[in-house]
């Protein structure tokens, strides 16, 4: 492997990370010059320095191998993470390292957990990089820095091979640099209309811009302690219900839908699952916190729990009121909401939508395949027939997402979380859905062991498990 090749391309990703730092210490400025500004300033100067180094002295390859994409890739988010600190840990307050480190990977995974114990005392500039983290890190900061890099052939379709599954590249039917310009521009599109529907709705631009970036990123890093609670405003909700669905639709059926293709959202069979799901949860979530008295009426009811399921089916994790006390129906389907997740092709998280359609297919499959032991069975997906390796896969990683989750909790009881606390903080993590945690008052309060662990899962869940194995297993590559 190349590793001089490997930094060259990496030093795209520091760059996009530096932009981006100091877009937020422009923010700060703009703010009368708040504390965050040199932080966020000279975070970018020394992230800028760290990523052209490499560009200046290493020339570039072609063809490049998938030892050196997925090196590329994964390199890429660990970087990301690691610089992503530096504003934090220069601006201090209640970031220590191991918190840096937490909000730092809890905000470029998506999943919009956090240690901060006063939101609204963070200086401005610092909450727009919290967000900017959520906003490169929806789409994926390789994917970024992939549609600005000059044209580089068979090494940009490589790379990008990494980064977009194979249940995700489905519904493109595109060439994979076209496919890039697609994720971007739907996203960036998502973004501005959500910004601008925020603003009409009350918000002030701060406020819209911030939870814009969050929402389209599926992130859910909020401006306020009381997270959309602080707003109590029915408009804003529903903007952001709207979004935080959307954005967990896959983009290219998006894509194909406004473009008036034939697989579009309507003839999508996953969608119309994904959809059902979240009404069914929705639904149930909202009787069972009324009939716990928690709510005066039914109908305010049936909002929070349209509001919590949205959130926590896309992994966003934004928040209206705490969900513990709406009973055990409730807490149950909104965990398995938090564990199926968006579709491929968003910016969610979790198992997948797609592959849990595809498991229901397997099962049932298997079993007309005890009754015609000779039959010859395909499954499709969408029309589409899945092939074997597909199928195995898809098996394959849902037994290792259920592992993982196994072990989270594990690591978490061994932190002194109880058996509830344990499974909800190992979903969170792992899924990137910014579950609210019970134990010990959120993770802010939570050990510092448990404040390292968590951003672990926290990466193994946004590269869906085999992709951030693959770092630890580079010598066993030939």
């Amino acid at each position: 492997m190349r590793a001089n090749i490997v930094m060259k391309y990496m030093g795209y990703v520091l760059l996009l990370n530096a932009a981006f730092m100091f877009a937020s210490a422009a923010t700060s400025w703009y703010f009368d010059v708040d504390t965050a500004f040199y932080p966020l300033l000279l975070s970018g100067v020394l992230t800028m320095a760290i990523g052209i180094i490499p560009l200046l002295f290493v020339p570039s390859g072609d063809n490049i191998t998938s030892k050196e994409g997925y090196c590329i890739v994964v390199g890429s988010w660990m970087m990301s993470c690691v610089v992503g600190m530096m504003p934090y840990l220069l601006w201090g307050g209640e970031f220590s390292l191991v918190n840096a480190w937490f909000e730092s990977v809890s905000g470029y995974t998506t999943t919009g957990a956090t240690i901060l114990k006063d939101i609204e005392a963070v200086p401005k500039g610092l909450l727009m990089w919290r967000s900017a983290t959520h906003w490169m890190g929806g789409i994926g900061v390789v994917m970024f820095a992939l549609v600005i890099l000059p044209s580089i052939g068979k090494t940009k379709m490589t790379i990008s091979s990494m980064e977009i599954s194979h249940l995700a590249k489905d519904n493109y039917q595109y060439r994979s640099n076209v496919i890039m310009h697609i994720l971007l521009w739907i996203y960036l599109g998502m973004t501005l209309l959500c910004t601008a529907l925020l603003k009409i709705s009350g918000l002030n631009w701060f406020d819209a811009v911030n939870h814009a970036l969050s929402a389209v990123a599926t992130g859910g890093f909020s401006t306020r302690n009381a997270s959309i609670g602080a707003f109590n405003n029915g408009w804003v909700e529903a903007i952001l219900i709207f979004f935080m669905l959307l954005a967990s639709l896959h983009f290219g059926v998006i894509f194909a839908t406004l473009t008036g293709k034939r697989n579009n959202m309507f003839r999508s069979e996953v969608i119309r699952y994904f959809l059902a799901s979240v009404a069914v949860v929705a639904l149930i979530s909202g009787i069972s916190a009324w009939n716990e008295g928690l709510f005066p009426t039914i109908w305010s009811a049936l909002r929070a729990g349209v509001f919590q399921t949205a959130s926590l089916i896309s992994t966003t994790g934004f928040s209206t009121t705490s969900v513990f006390g709406w009973g055990a129906v409730a807490i149950f389907v909104l965990m398995f909401a938090s564990i199926q997740c968006g579709c491929a092709g968003s910016t969610s998280g979790g198992i997948k939508a797609d592959r849990v359609v595809l498991a229901f297919k397997i099962i049932k499959a298997r079993i007309r395949q005890q009754q015609h032991p000779n039959a010859i069975i395909r499954l499709k997906l969408n029309g589409q027939i899945q092939e074997a390796s597909v199928i195995n896969y898809v098996s394959i990683f849902i037994v290792a997402y259920v592992a993982m989750l196994l072990i989270g909790a594990i690591g978490f009881a061994a932190c002194g979380f109880t058996l509830d606390g344990s499974i909800a903080a190992s979903v969170a993590s792992l899924g990137n859905v910014g579950l609210e945690v019970c134990d010990f008052g959120g993770f802010a309060n939570a050990p510092a062991f448990a404040r390292f662990f968590a951003p672990i899962l926290m990466l193994f869940g946004r590269l869906e498990i085999f992709g951030f194995i693959q770092l630890f297993l580079l010598n066993t590559w030939k």
